[in-house]
This record gives C-alpha cells, structure tokens and sequence, in this order.
C-alpha cells in the first residue's frame, strides 16, 4: 500500500479521500488555490501546497505543477477525485511518465471512454444498443445541423468529452440549434478544452440508470449494482438513489453484464461508471466515466463497501476485495446533493460566505459528504456544491422518511440553496411512488415554488422584530453602563415615552435595499419578564422570548419553538423547520438612495467571466434577446434583454471579471 498520496482535487471530494487515506494509515498532501487557502481539505490533510491562482485552469487543471507538487511533496500516487483531471488521459500519462501511479484507469481506456463519440462507437462494434444519433469526427455547422435534421427533433447535444451536464442542451426546432449548438462548444471549451459535439436523439420521458463497475490488474471485473439518477435539473443530478426501484433481477443482470463487457473491451483498471437511458423495456449505453462518481456514496452504503479503498488496493497492485457473488444488496439508500443555487431562478449559482451552518448528525443511517464549514465561502470560481447528504434504510420508505428528516435539520444562511427544492421532491406524491424520469422537475413544477407552513412568515417577522429588539437593548444597557447616572429614564431600554405607551416599530423588507419590496412595520410593546405585544399585519400577538444556544426560545400565542435568527449586516434570517426566511433592516430615516442609471439595463446576476458580447451600441433589441453571455461556476448563462429599447452602451467586454450587480449594458427602453 501507498505510504503517502496527493489529492489533485478540492471539496468534499478531497475530503472524502483524506478520510479514507488516514483510516488506512496513509499520508495525504492535499492542493489549493487562493480561493481555497481557508477550506476544510486544506485543514484535513497532513500538508498542504500551494498550486496557483483562484481559476481552475490557473490550478487545480494545471498539470504540470500537481506533478511537480508531488515528486516535491515524495507522494508516490495521486487521486484525481472527479472532474479537473480525472478524465485527461495526458496527465495519467505524464503521472505513468514521472513515476508516479495515477488512482484510475490506464490512459488508453480514458482516451476510449472518455470521448463520447468514439465509445459509442466501440459500443457499437461490441452489440451494445445506442441512442440513435450522430458520433461523427465531421463538427462542421452545417453537417451537425443535417445529423439533427435527420435524426428528427427533439435532439440532444452533448460535448463529446464532457459530463456533468456541462455542454449540453436540449433543441426543439432547427431554428435554435445553430445558437445552442455555439453555446455547448464554449462551455465545453471552457470546462473539458474540447468542443467536440455529438448529436443524439431527446428521448422524452426516460430514466438514467447506471452500473458501478471495478476491474484489477488480474483480470478480475465485477459490478456493484446500479443507480438511479434521473431526478436532474440542467442535465446534472440532484437526487441518485440505489439500488433502482423497480429493477427486476433479470434486468440487473442483463445492464450488469453489459457494463463489464464494456469495461473489458477497453482493458479498464479501477472504479468506473457505465450509464444507460432506459425507456421501456429497453436501455441504451449513453457513456462511461472513467473515474469515481459524484453518487458513489449510495453503492457504498448498500454494499458496505469503501469504494476509495478499492480505488487505492487496485492501484497499488492488489486483487479486487470481493468477487461477483460476494457482493449483495442490503437496504436502500438516496443521495441528495446540496447547492448554492436558486431554483427559482433556473438554479443560478449563488455566492457568498456561509454565515451559519448546521449539518444533520452523522450516524449509520445519515451521513453528510462536505467540503465546507461555517465561514467558508462559496466563490464563483468552482462547482457550487456544498454538500451531500446520503441517507440508508432497510427499504426505499424508510430511507425516504430518514432523507425528510435530516432535510429538515439542514440550516444553511449566507448563500441561496436547493435546500427548500430537495424538501418538495421528497415530499412528492410521485416522488414516494418512485414514478422516475429525467423529466421529474418539469413535469412537476409545484416542487418549484416556495413551500412554508401556515403562519411560518408571521412567526418569521415577530422572530426577527424580537431579535432586533433584543438587541437594541442590549445596547442601551451597555451605554448606560458607561454613562454617569444609571438611574436616568434615558437609560432605560423598556421603549419609555412621557405620558404615552412605549414602543418600538420596527421595519423590515422581505427583499434586498431599493428591490421594490414592501416593508413590513411590525410594533412591539415590551412588557415585563420577556414578554411583549406585538402588532403585526392588523392582528395582536403576545409574545415571549429567550436567548438559548444562539437561538431565540420564542413562544408566540402559546406556541413554541425554537428558532434560529441569523444577523448578517442589514440582513436577517430567521429558520423555521429548516426553510429560511430572509428580511432586510430598513431604517426609515435613511435618506432615499439614487436608483441606478441604467432603469432599463442589464446586470450581472453573480460574479463572473463575460466569454460573449452581442449588444454595441446603438443596437435596437426585443425583450427576450440575448446580449452577454457570462460564465460561473462552470456554467454559461445567457442574459438577455428584459424589454425592447436601444442599447446606450456597452460597459464590458469578452474576457472581463464582472461583480455581482455590476450594470453590464445601459438600455434605453422603446
């Protein structure tokens, strides 16, 4: 076994590694860039190096330097995790060349699975059934456009070495593939650094199942059952669980056996990943990943099997663990991945410091994967996963009942999540019933709207007045405290007026400053002993309130609860059974800041790199037209023009580092 290892990745996957690297007694040299100096692998790890500057491809894609880290370092392999390297056949060739064992597949077998066209092509040399589509070399436009044509729309187009959903789009007519075709290429380019496309048909209702499979260097290829991940948003996945419900033995048997041969016919070494779509009775091979998956942890819980460990034992030169019968199933497991993100704005990413955090406990049944901690800070520079949460049962139910549970512990403040998203699909009807498809999201999109109890936004409004009272007296007690007369009625913090009944008002938005939000304007009349009237939205409230473990003990009309309040700046949440409520201080005496000049122009929605200027100026545009085109977070988003005008000017250009709400176009509306 390997004394110590390089982990050539970050986050939870980093994390991941190191945990099982320190259970084996091996040592672990973890990278960073200047975005992650602070992150939890770098603290986990025995050392950690330096490789670069915040991008990826300044870093964590540099090959050269991770190579040079760890001959420095005297690690004797390294572990891609997955995405950055885990799929580049040259820097498994330069580790081989360094002397340096790389924790996966040969090259050969990267080079062959890892482009999408050429492993369906040998796919379909060896009798595997294909999605019909084109895999050709030719990505000429207007050859792509006929494949399309011909193929029949809805068609799919996908980079030929990507994954993760990055380079891919759905087209509807011929009308639009020439502009998503364009827009695959450059985030392919800026993800894989190949904008190789292939084009297949869009099949409209199926499920995305796939098989774990590991080989050794003796010849020995085994298969842990399958997954099924077809609740996806943006072509990723969302929720993956295992084993799949519905499959039959034959079925398992017959997928099994076609992922083992694939992995054989291309000589495969480690852990590997072969996907199928499968409609019907039937099930085509979409692609295999030639690496650990981002899912891997359901295989290991109804295995109980440690799949990194595998990963190390095979690469150091040892037999697989188990043999094909040795393996079973026991028990059911999903995965829900946690991510900085907004559905409600087509799930754009979301930065920002996470101010407060807490993570259901871990235990046999629930167990949490994470890169992050309290404090950290999600930049737009990577994937915005946070985290994710794996919950087992001894059946689908009960694991689903577990999942509900521990979504309702999660408390996450400082970044937009899909926390509220992952807690409506776990409740859905269909979802219990296992009614899966690719197309779950869409045809359900109730799960896209916001779910609160009945009267939760009341007690949200009263938890947060509260809180902000508390702390106004606290403050007048400490200035008191350095004042010269205690007994002055000005040092008093119970709201006292002559000859009237004290109060305070308090107001608060439910958006951010200057959005157009109204502003709630809830009174509080303190009483004595914690207790307080509150006059909210024409009804009166009796309340009291106790500070207790960073949390607000609140009873409101008889009813209590515990519930967190969150102060971040001008900005306060208030948690109630695990969903934020969000409101912004405002002071009524502020003087009324000047709205922006560009009424009618375009912003940037996060921070990010502008890759496509379509606006100049004097340009007349319709609502609805696409002007910049801004990557983050390693993925594209198009903004478009939100109502017809002349652009009056262009204030960015291609290659420009834009901040969150930075005015990129100035629009002077029709």
């Amino acid at each position: 076994m390997f004394r110590k290892i390089l982990i050539a990745n970050r986050g939870e996957i980093a994390c991941r590694v190191i945990a099982t690297a320190h259970r084996l007694g091996i040592a672990t040299v973890a990278v960073y860039s200047d975005a992650d100096r602070d992150s939890r692998h770098v603290a986990l790890a025995g050392e950690a190096w330096y490789v670069g500057p915040s991008p990826a491809r300044e870093s964590y894609l540099d090959a050269a330097r991770i190579i040079e880290v760890a001959r420095a370092s005297g690690a004797e392999a390294i572990h891609p995790g997955y995405g950055f390297l885990s799929e580049n056949a040259d820097f498994a060739q330069a580790c081989a060349d360094a002397g340096i064992v790389f924790i996966g597949p040969p090259p050969g077998a990267i080079r062959a699975m890892g482009s999408k066209a050429e492993s369906k092509a040998l796919m379909e040399r060896s009798g595997v059934p294909l999605v019909p589509g084109y895999h050709g070399a030719d990505q000429d436009d207007v050859i792509l456009g006929a494949e399309a044509a011909k193929i029949g729309y809805p068609v799919l187009i996908k980079a030929s070495a990507g994954g993760g959903g990055k380079g891919m789009r759905i087209v509807a007519s011929a009308g639009d593939f020439l502009t998503q075709l364009h827009g695959a290429r450059r985030e392919a380019r800026a993800s894989f650094g190949d904008e190789r496309m292939l084009v297949e048909k869009y099949l409209t209702d199926p499920r995305h199942i796939e098989i774990q499979v590991f080989a050794d260097t003796h010849g020995n290829c085994v298969h842990l059952f399958e997954r099924d991940c077809s609740i996806q948003r943006r072509h990723q996945k969302v929720l993956e669980e295992a084993p799949a419900p519905g499959m039959t033995a034959e079925r398992r048997r017959a997928m099994g056996d076609a992922a083992i041969a694939a992995a054989r016919a291309v000589g495969y070494v480690g852990a590997g990943t072969v996907e199928f779509i499968a409609e019907g009775d039937h099930f085509f091979f979409m692609e295999m990943n030639t690496r650990l998956q981002v899912e891997h942890p359901v295989t290991e819980q109804i295995t109980g099997q440690d799949l990194v460990e595998w990963q190390l034992r095979v690469a150091a030169g040892g037999t697989l663990p188990c043999t094909q019968e040795q393996l079973f199933i026991a028990g059911h497991a999903i995965e829900a991945r946690i991510y900085a993100e907004d559905p409600e704005r087509d799930f754009m990413p979301s930065t920002g410091t996470l101010a407060h955090l807490v993570q259901p406990r871990d235990s046999e049944q629930v167990r949490v994967d994470t890169g992050v901690r309290q404090g950290t800070t999600i930049t737009p520079f990577y994937d915005p996963m946070i985290a994710k949460l794996i919950v087992w049962g001894d059946d689908r139910d009960e694991a689903l009942a577990r999942l509900r549970s521990a979504l309702d512990e999660y408390e996450v403040v400082g970044v937009r999540t899909n926390l509220g998203l992952l807690r409506a699909i776990a409740a859905e009807p269909d979802f219990a019933a296992a009614k899966l498809t690719t197309g779950f999201i869409a045809a359900h999109p109730g799960v896209l709207e916001r779910h609160d109890e009945a009267g939760s936004e009341i007690t949200a409004l009263a938890a947060a007045a509260i809180e902000l009272v508390l702390e106004a007296q606290s403050q007048a007690r400490a200035q008191a405290a350095r004042g010269n007369d205690p007994h002055s009625p000005w040092a008093e913090s119970d709201a006292w007026r002559l000859n009237i009944v004290g109060y305070y008002d308090v107001h608060l938005s439910t958006g951010h400053l200057n959005t157009g939000e109204a502003t709630e304007i809830v009174r509080v009349l303190p009483g004595t002993s914690g207790a307080w009237k509150l006059v909210l939205r024409g009804r009166t409230l009796a309340v009291t309130a106790e500070r207790l473990d960073g949390a607000l003990l609140l009873t409101l009309d008889g009813t209590r609860r515990r519930i967190p309040v969150i102060r971040t700046g001008e900005s306060l949440t208030a948690i109630i059974a695990g969903r934020n409520h969000t409101f912004t201080r405002i002071d009524p005496f502020a003087p009324p800041q000047q709205a922006s000049s560009g009424a009618g122009g375009l912003f940037a929605p996060i921070p990010g790199r502008v890759v496509k200027v379509l606006a100049e100026p004097g340009q007349k545009v319709l609502r609805g037209e696409i002007l910049i085109v801004l990557e983050a977070m390693k993925m594209e988003m198009t903004l478009t023009a939100q109502q017809d005008g002349t652009v009056d000017q262009v204030r960015c250009a291609e290659g420009d580092l834009v901040a969150e709400g930075a005015e990129l176009v100035m629009l002077v509306p029709a």
